[in-house]
């Protein structure tokens, strides 16, 4: 017992394969603690470390570098009880990794489509200088919110489907519908008008819709509550990824072809990669478990849970987990009930509403700090900091958000928690808004721009104000609410949960993307104040009412949001957790010894 209970809460992890990486105080197959702890990556490589000598040097020289304390910095995580290293292992990281190419799918449309709108080629064909600014700024804006439009009742259709034929099949439906919509778009040209493309966005609107809704759900049912943060935010991983290739795009497209139907036509076009990647890794994928175990189907969820966590039907982990998910889904019958409208007939519960306003809440606060009308109109953000090269410097702008969402997903999100991000990025961001604002008001770059066409010092340090806001928006709030929406559901409500939040971020992400072009023409600096007070108004509205979730299994989650006050619940919980835990270990020794003294 006391080897088990040494583990907990805190021990070093393998991330991806097993034999990749072994750290002290992991536990085999069997759940019993290895012998042999691991204080440095000298020994990470042999799964074992047999080779004395050779792991000594390696100790030594690791120590020098100072390796030791990052690697458990980054590999650190806490537990709700006691986990066989073969958990973490390849499938789950693959699996999150596959649904994932939806984020890109999304990704790369959020972004593509505002620097494609500013291609000369593109305002040529469709004759953006015949029309008047009132009548341009309309045409963009619908342009870009149909697609929002679409995937607002994407998200909801997205219930329906996970409902009958589960969240795997769900995601290859929406896929599709993607894929028509994206074909549509290739059709279009000068003489056809932009109605394909705007027809074909409310499709592709409708698919991005549905695997928002389907993609967070999947990954949280996968994963074990220590590396669920992680995990999803994988899809925020893909989002960016996908954002950062539709950023480029187009400054690579404007340098190296002359201005052309071609031209344009190919950032169009590149929208079926992630969307074809994620057809042909869904013929891999399993179907959720816990999915599976609400609509009685419990043979499969064995199965498939035993394989996503690498381990025999009759393992402890296993039959736990599986008790866990049996009891919860009973909880959820005997509550909300069966059926597809039973979870609507849930809505009435006062801590079901409760939920549903604080996970649409999250999204407000998210496209509250302009980063739509960033990503969707980015041209006309740089063009206000008296930025010309627009191109190059909104690519930059996706390298920055890429490599601060790794750093987010491998060290912050499940070592320093979900609130603590939120709150912190909330008020840097708040503050560089603030600079942003107050420097377009003096020095109204836009219109007064340098004689010799360089930034001033003053356009300089607006710029990097702009990233050092990026450097506190992308490592909070661009992926923390999706993982939050995705754990605070139960079971039975998870689905119509989920699609009211991606919904919500839809809704939110429409106005901004409508109403950017028609802000910036009636607000100017304003626009940055704006957001700047929506940051600032979120911060008190995490800490009072949204709990940490970090390390608690998704079928604990009504007893986190039920526990006050709510900035002490999960240090609470997690106490609880452990005390039955110890509880859980005595009643199982004391069984394997009755068992034992039996066969004597």
């Amino acid at each position: 017992m006391s080897g088990a209970r040494g583990a907990w809460p805190q021990r070093a992890l393998a991330l991806l394969v097993p034999g990749t990486f072994t750290t002290s105080a992991f536990m085999d197959s069997s759940g019993e603690k290895q012998p042999s702890p691991v204080s440095s990556p000298s020994s990470m490589f042999a799964d074992g470390a047999n080779d004395l000598v050779a792991g000594i040097l390696l100790d030594r020289f690791w120590w020098s570098l100072g390796f030791e304390k990052v690697a458990m910095g980054l590999l650190t995580l806490v537990e709700d009880r006691p986990t066989p290293k073969a958990v973490y292992n390849w499938r789950v990281y693959t699996a999150a990794s596959v649904a994932s190419w939806a984020a890109c799918m999304i990704g790369y449309d959020s972004a593509f489509i505002g620097t494609t709108l500013a291609l000369p080629s593109f305002a040529e064909e469709f004759k953006f200088a015949e029309m008047s600014k009132a009548h341009l700024n309309l045409t963009k804006a619908n342009i870009v919110s149909v697609y929002q439009a679409g995937a607002f009742f994407g998200a909801f259709g997205a219930y329906a489907s996970s409902h009958y034929i589960g969240r795997r099949k769900s995601l290859i439906l929406w896929t599709l519908i993607f894929i028509i919509g994206a074909g549509m778009m290739l059709g279009a040209n000068g003489d056809r008008g932009l109605g394909l493309i705007i027809g074909g966005r409310v499709l592709a609107g409708l698919g991005v819709g549905g695997c928002s809704n389907m993609v967070p759900i999947y990954i949280s049912e996968l994963s074990p509550p220590a590396v669920r943060g992680r995990l999803v935010g994988i899809y925020e991983l893909g989002w960016q990824v996908g954002g950062l290739v539709g950023f480029w795009i187009n400054y690579g497209l404007e340098q190296t072809m002359a201005p052309s139907h071609k031209q344009w036509i190919i950032p169009f076009a590149v929208q079926l990669i992630p969307a074809g990647c994620l057809l042909i890794g869904a013929v891999w994928m399993r179907e959720s478990p816990r999915w599976c175990l609400s609509k009685g189907r419990r043979e499969q969820a064995l199965k498939d849970l035993c394989w996503i966590r690498n381990l025999p039907e009759d393992h402890p982990y296993i039959m736990e987990e599986l008790e866990a998910i049996d009891a919860q889904v009973e909880h959820d019958r005997i509550t909300v009930g069966p059926g597809f409208w039973k979870p609507f007939a849930a809505l009435k519960q006062r801590k079901v509403q409760y939920r549903l306003f604080l996970g649409g809440m999250l999204f407000l606060w998210q496209n509250g700090s302009g980063i739509n009308a960033i990503n969707y109109y980015s041209p006309t953000v740089f063009k206000s900091l008296g930025v010309t090269e627009g191109f190059l410097t909104t690519g930059i702008f996706g390298v920055v958000k890429t490599v601060l969402t790794i750093f987010w997903l491998l060290y912050l999100i499940d070592r320093l928690g979900r609130t603590k991000l939120l709150m912190l990025g909330a008020l840097g961001g708040s503050l560089c808004m603030w600079y942003i604002a107050a420097y377009i008001k003096i020095a109204d770059p836009a219109n007064n721009p340098s004689r010799d066409g360089k930034l001033t010092s003053g356009g300089i340090s607006a710029v990097f104000f702009f990233y050092l806001w990026t450097a506190f928006y992308t490592p909070s709030w661009n992926g923390t609410p999706w993982v939050i929406n995705s754990e605070m559901y139960s079971q039975q409500t998870r689905s119509l949960g989920q699609a009211c939040a991606a919904a919500n971020n839809w809704f939110w992400n429409f106005i901004i993307s409508r109403f950017t072009p028609q802000m910036f023409s009636t607000m100017g600096y304003g626009v940055y104040m704006f957001f700047a007070c929506l940051m600032l108004l979120s911060i008190p509205f995490v800490f009072f009412l949204i709990p940490e979730t970090k390390g608690i299994p998704l079928e604990r989650m009504d007893e986190l949001f039920d526990m006050r006050p709510t900035y002490r619940a999960h240090p609470l919980l997690l106490e609880r957790l452990k005390e039955n835990e110890d509880v859980n270990v005595v009643i199982r020794d004391e069984k394997a010894k009755g068992e034992h003294n039996e066969m004597a």
